[in-house]
């Protein structure tokens, strides 16, 4: 076995992962994937009781489950702490049941832990994150209880689309003010 075959144990090849949703999937991929030390995101389903969701279920609305993300990164390049704080201005916590234009529980605020220290984490974060806005977070902290990738064409979707109207008008402007942020230094 060379070393390049060899597993690491390095800490800055480990991974941890955060599930989370604020509204489209689509967009929250987006946004997550301008972060350093973000290793992927995929797009799925959770915080429903439906086993093996699809996206024609999700849409109804009667699943429970919302669209999220499975966000795997380096702890050693960016923090739990450093997630939570991005996830708060990369969607509108304060909205019941969608973002913008996309309505329905399937769009909701989420944020899904893994363990006492997520739990602790997101509702520090969330906690903190009520300063900036005038009316209250309505993002819900939940166990995750599983996680169900979405789609193939789901994946990836701004990267695959970035002509597609959704894209161009909602995700693109998103994304362009999320980069300008991160330039700034928030």
């Amino acid at each position: 076995m060379t070393s390049a075959e060899r597993p690491s144990t390095s800490t800055s090849t480990s991974s941890h992962f955060l599930v989370l949703g604020g509204g489209c999937f689509w967009c929250t991929e987006a946004a997550y994937q301008l972060l350093p030390g973000v290793k992927s995101v995929v797009s799925g389903y959770a915080g429903g009781h439906r086993a093996n969701p699809t996206y024609e279920q999700i849409c109804t609305g009667t699943t429970g489950h919302a669209e999220v993300i499975r966000v795997e990164f380096d702890p050693a390049q960016t923090s739990l702490e450093r997630l939570l704080e991005f996830f708060w201005d990369a969607h509108d916590p304060t909205q019941v049941d969608g973002q913008g234009n996309d309505h329905g529980p399937q769009y909701r605020s989420i944020i899904l832990y893994t363990d006492e220290a997520q739990r602790l984490a997101a509702e520090k974060s969330r906690t903190a994150a009520q300063a900036d806005f005038r009316d209250p977070i309505t993002t819900e902290i939940v166990p995750l209880e599983k996680f169900w990738p979405a789609e193939a064409y789901h994946q990836d979707y701004f990267a695959k689309h970035p002509n597609e109207g959704y894209c161009r008008f909602v995700i693109a402007p998103k994304v362009k003010k999320l980069e300008k942020q991160l330039g700034s230094g928030k």
